[in-house]
């Protein structure tokens, strides 16, 4: 039996959900895996946790007061981990040349360009920020076809997607027999709350998902179904699917995290049980299987599986990932970042639950006089979007 070599990770939004549950695969396998470097944005105490455990070469704070913070904590437990801050840190160890690879977990924007840096890099990247795709898709993948890089996805329902596809698929899905592409759902807290009752969602409400632990924006993002839009367009990007060989279904139960329908009839999907930890092994030890610690799916326990179509009249989101996706150009970062701008304000009691689509959708009436050609292009959108979103919401808080 081959020498299994061990595989150094940098692990980027390591406090986040994605991030811990990473670090708990890679606990399981010690003699696979080692950790190079974790990052967080401000919970420097809980990534000195992290670091005590893995004893990374690097940790990365997102301000130098944090940094500071974890620098303290770690000198007095007598590690040797070193510590960085800023943006320029991450790029740095995304892309060190000892990483073989890099669990891309910051959520939103902010997570663009340290994932652009390992792409870039030629590392196995394991793609759990959709923003990356979503804000700069052809660019990101041209930057993987230059530099080789391996490109894995973890998202739940895109890596279901990679599992029923056929071994070597080149983002080919007319030549590979795809009819489509299906997208599952939960359908979020609200599938069945009464449409006239939406305008008086609070805050916990919306981060109560009934299948997933996630952290507070994308559980209002599940809420929304915007999650799942922009899903469809990192979907788009990642398998060359145009847009209506994508449709979303909703499955309450969560136990089918996507399928591909063939030209022949076939329908196969992946199932499992709603655990992060399962797509995240899949892709870290890939084309290997691996144990994940997910327990086992018990079909006798699940009994039914439910599916039905997506309401745009309750998820208006959805229907605007789509509009986004199909006008091209700028208009899927703008949705992007108005979306992160307006959430953010529904977190902050500024703004109503309905009003998230309001923004967006005034935002993205204005996408049309913006240039998505390079990176800076991409950021300029993202940054005149917030502006614009920003506008939106005072003038929401104004009535």
């Amino acid at each position: 039996m081959a020498e299994t070599v061990l595989q150094r990770i940098t692990v980027l939004g390591a406090t986040g959900s994605i991030g811990q549950s990473t670090l708990d695969v890679v606990a399981r396998h010690p003699e696979r895996f080692e950790v190079f470097a974790l990052s967080a944005h401000s919970q420097h105490d809980k990534l000195l946790a992290q670091c005590l455990q893995f004893s990374p070469r690097y940790a990365v704070m997102g301000s130098s007061a944090a940094a500071t913070q974890l620098a303290a904590g770690l000198r007095a437990a007598g590690s040797t981990t070193e510590v960085l801050s800023g943006a320029a840190a991450l790029e740095q160890v995304a892309a060190a040349p000892e990483v073989h690879m890099v669990m891309a977990a910051i959520v939103g924007a902010a997570g663009l360009r340290p994932t652009l840096a390992a792409a870039r890099a030629g590392k196995k990247v394991l793609l759990a920020n959709k923003e990356a795709l979503v804000l700069s898709g052809q660019l990101f993948m041209n930057a993987v076809a230059d530099s080789g890089a391996r490109l894995l996805p973890i998202d739940s329902e895109h890596n279901a997607v990679f599992q029923a596809l056929p071994q070597g698929y080149a983002r080919d899905p007319q030549g590979a027999g795809v009819r489509r592409v299906l997208l599952t759902a939960s359908g979020g807290p609200f599938r069945e709350r009464p449409l006239d009752s939406l305008a008086q969602v609070t805050p916990d409400q919306a981060c109560a998902h009934p299948n997933w632990v996630m952290g507070r924006k994308i559980s209002v993002d599940s809420a929304t179904m915007m999650n799942k839009g922009l899903e469809v367009i990192e979907a788009h990007w990642l398998f060359g699917a145009p847009v209506d060989m994508i449709e979303v279904v909703v499955h309450r139960q969560s136990v089918i995290h996507s399928m591909v329908e063939y030209a022949d009839g076939s329908v196969i999907a992946q199932l499992g049980n709603p655990d992060m930890r399962t797509p995240i092994a899949h892709a870290m030890a890939w084309p290997e299987r691996i144990d994940a610690g997910v327990r086992p799916l018990d079909l006798f326990e699940i009994a039914r599986l439910d599916f039905e179509r997506p309401d745009f009249t309750r998820f208006p989101c959805l229907r605007l990932a789509f509009e986004a996706l199909r006008s091209g150009g700028a208009a899927p970062a703008v949705l992007n970042a108005a979306n992160e701008e307006a959430v953010a304000a529904f977190l902050d009691r500024r703004i109503g639950f309905l009003d998230i689509a309001r923004v967006i959708e005034a935002c993205l009436e204005r996408s049309h006089c913006l240039a998505v050609d390079s990176l800076e292009a991409v950021l300029t959108a993202d940054a005149r979007a917030r502006d614009w979103a920003r506008g939106e919401i005072c003038n929401r808080q104004a009535v």
